[in-house]
């Protein structure tokens, strides 16, 4: 009897999956069809050259993936434009010997937003995020991950500000 019990639970509990998929979204598609998304040009006084592309790559990305708008490079139904205007290094937490312990790297990104369908969403904002990692280690040695972690939260913040609506 305990067996055919194991055996009918065993049984049963594939069956019983719940999926949850969470997309912040509140897109009238019925409207909106397209998002247009030029590139970022990097206008910061500290120039990492792979940075516009990652960028401005990293924002079609997040609407590719989470909304079922076309991506286009010019005219969409909601229109996103702006420059990298900020790449800085800074120290933080000095140690007893004066140096740095850490030291931060901030990215910042103005965005002009331009919805066709209705104007009173229109805005221009500075998006910015950090990453800290230790001075021991050589900024070329750590870029890369932290501006993958730095572009991730900046193009978050850009797409709930613009489609969540939450």
């Amino acid at each position: 009897m305990k067996t055919r019990l194991l055996l009918f639970v065993l049984l049963l509990l594939p069956a019983c999956t719940i999926s949850y998929k969470f997309n912040a979204a509140s897109i009238d598609y019925t409207t909106i069809k397209s998002v247009s998304i030029k590139d970022f040009p990097n206008q910061a006084v500290l120039v990492y050259p792979p940075l516009s592309q990652r960028f401005s790559e990293g924002l079609r990305d997040i609407y590719t993936q989470q909304t079922r708008l076309k991506v286009l490079k010019q005219d969409g139904d909601l229109r996103l434009e702006g420059e990298i205007t900020g790449y800085e290094l800074s120290s933080l937490a000095a140690q007893a010997d004066g140096y740095a312990a850490e030291t931060k790297l901030t990215v910042t990104v103005n965005v002009r937003y331009e919805n066709t369908k209705n104007e009173k969403e229109n805005f221009e904002q500075r998006f910015s995020a950090f990453q800290t990692f230790s001075s021991t280690s050589m900024l070329e040695d750590v870029q890369d991950a932290l501006l993958e972690e730095i572009i991730k939260e900046i193009t978050e913040s850009i797409f709930n500000k613009t489609v969540a609506n939450w």
